[in-house]
């Protein structure tokens, strides 16, 4: 290396410690001032955030007396509402809740349920929407007290969908040998109803943790 740099003449050692400069401030600004600035600007920004998130919190500490208020009236409406939700373990026997309340009420109003069948159960939360479709037969009356009946259960139902077809025949229009008279104006209605139950999920990770405790209990009692 010694030997290099004498065989170099004085304006290439020049050139050499320029470009050595060169490389070391280049260095340097990568390494140290590049990181130092990067540093410093997040420090700014930081310093200007802090007094909007100040403001913020202090915003939301003076609120905190009217948001305690409301999660407590939301609260004590859903405990109100909690009566109105269908009951049962599980989604099968909420369903047949479902069916006897829509089933007496038309018992109720003297129309007549042909069939029933349960729809696949929807979870909305920590609640379950529980579904069935019935197909159900009377005068329009009768049909309409009914409607009025399940919108003002004490159940907590919703009618999703609802179709009406008319079996009315008319006048001179030959009956069938066999068949019932109908009276006039006889309707059948499809009726989709739902309600709501306390979804199955917790229930069901509850129940799976005595069974453990059984068994840890049945080995202790199998010591010698």
């Amino acid at each position: 290396m010694k030997q290099f740099w004498q065989r170099l003449s004085q304006r290439e050692r020049g050139l050499v410690v320029v470009t050595l400069v060169i490389i070391l401030l280049a260095l340097a600004r990568y390494i140290v001032i590049g990181p130092f600035v990067e540093r410093r600007q997040w420090v700014q920004s930081q310093l200007e955030i802090q007094p909007q998130l100040l403001e913020k919190n202090l915003r939301f500490l003076g609120q905190k007396d009217e948001l305690m208020a409301t999660l407590e009236a939301t609260q004590n409406e859903l405990k109100a509402k909690e009566p109105r939700l269908l009951t049962g373990d599980t989604p099968s026997v909420s369903a047949s809740d479902l069916q006897d309340v829509i089933q007496g009420l038309a018992t109720k109003e003297g129309t007549q349920v042909i069939t029933t069948r349960v729809l696949n159960p929807e979870t909305a939360g920590s609640f379950a929407k529980i579904s069935i479709q019935m197909e159900i037969g009377g005068q329009i009356e009768q049909l309409a007290s009914l409607i009025r009946g399940i919108e003002n259960s004490p159940k907590l139902l919703m009618i999703d969908e609802i179709n009406v077809r008319s079996l009315f025949r008319p006048a001179g229009f030959p009956q069938p040998q066999g068949a019932p008279q109908l009276a006039a104006q006889n309707l059948r209605v499809s009726l989709t109803v739902s309600g709501l139950a306390r979804s199955q999920s917790a229930a069901a990770g509850k129940s799976e943790s005595p069974p453990s405790q059984s068994k840890g209990n049945a080995a202790k009692n199998g010591e010698p």
